[in-house]
């Protein structure tokens, strides 16, 4: 059995395995991500500073945030590679992905692509342009954190790669440019010679593939560049959503009135969070409004981090939050995180349940 994707520059024949083998990369993926997060956590009490190997031409003596906080998650820089030269599928060609999988929606100058977390799950950062402008679309699967920001700043275009490193259990990204590092889930930046810019944050959705395909017929999606690099459509974090904490490579305080790994939702307007709110009360309203905001759920996405095949994870629905801007309601910027991660980077705010 195989099926095929095709685009202008891409034809690749994927084999399906038998289910013995798709047992053995199951058990294996599982195997990996308990070693990887055990690795993850012997490495993250050593020294966070970069090794003579890794080459940097950061700038470390500008940060506004103490080394201590740095943590290393085990792959050097560029240890999880982004992707630099996207490849996509027209819709119809996309029988790989199933209807209810989880892709960031993102739409720029008439032009839509869907960039899928099963892709995403591997490489967190995805360098692209989109309607004639150039965007870094992000994901780091410890937070769930989704964001598409704007690379284009300072008059110049930037991309970027990852660290190898997190802060409060998120991905610490950093532009080639200047190697600053950057925090992926504020989009500021905490090492090197950009210390304390911010990027701007482009509103996006986290929603499922049947919703892409029915905003954006004519959409795109994005595909991996050789699909055998890794195993695309599986989840390494297996039930990661369903335990009590997150794993140890997270130092900070937990939130003592909510579950650690609740999802909520971080309504953002211009770059900064204006309120926190569990995506349970939302989904028990299925609409609502706050703080300008219009907030609705829907059924029918599932999970990239529960089952370890990511089409079998539980169903945790598909969010629309949007705002009126010159007469006319429109996407706005937001974020569908855990609860420890709203709390670790926004102490000061109550997360309304």
């Amino acid at each position: 059995m195989t099926y095929k994707v095709h685009s202008k520059n891409y034809s690749k024949a994927v084999t399906a395995p038998n289910n013995a083998l798709i047992n053995l990369a199951q058990l294996s993926l599982s195997i990996l991500a308990i070693l990887m997060v055990c690795m993850a956590s012997i490495l993250a009490k050593a020294d966070p500073m970069p090794t003579v190997n890794e080459k940097w031409m950061t700038d470390f003596t500008k940060r506004n945030i103490p080394f201590g906080d740095v943590l290393s998650g085990g792959p050097p820089k560029d240890g999880i590679p982004s992707i630099d030269e996207p490849k996509f599928i027209k819709l119809d060609d996309a029988g790989h992905l199933k209807d209810i999988e989880p892709v960031i929606g993102f739409s720029h100058n008439g032009e839509a692509k869907a960039y899928p977390l099963q892709v995403m799950m591997w490489h967190e950062i995805v360098n692209d342009t989109v309607g004639g402008h150039n965007f870094a679309v992000t994901y780091c699967p410890l937070c769930n954190a989704a964001i598409v920001f704007d690379a284009e700043f300072n008059g110049k275009k930037h991309d970027f790669g990852t660290t190898g490193r997190l802060r409060k259990s998120d991905l610490l990204m950093y532009d080639r440019q200047t190697e600053s590092w950057w925090q992926q889930f504020s989009g500021e930046a905490v090492i090197g010679d950009y210390t304390g810019e911010k990027l701007k944050i482009a509103p996006s959705r986290l929603e499922s593939w049947a919703s892409f395909k029915k905003r954006f017929p004519n959409g795109k999606v994005l595909v991996p560049n050789n699909p055998n690099l890794r195993a695309y459509g599986n989840n390494p974090y297996a039930n990661y959503d369903e335990r009590k904490a997150p794993y140890p490579l997270y130092k900070g305080t937990l939130p003592t009135d909510i579950n650690p790994m609740a999802r909520v939702v971080v309504l953002r307007r211009k770059g900064k969070p204006v309120s926190i709110l569990t995506l349970a009360k939302v989904r028990e309203s299925l609409s609502m409004e706050k703080d300008g905001f219009t907030i609705s759920w829907s059924a029918g996405q599932s999970s990239a981090l529960n089952n370890r095949i990511i089409a079998k994870g539980k169903d945790v629905g598909n969010l629309v939050v949007t705002e009126m801007k010159n007469g006319k309601m429109v996407d706005a910027a937001h974020d569908i995180t855990f609860a420890f991660v709203a709390h670790a980077f926004h102490p000061e705010m109550n997360i309304l349940q």
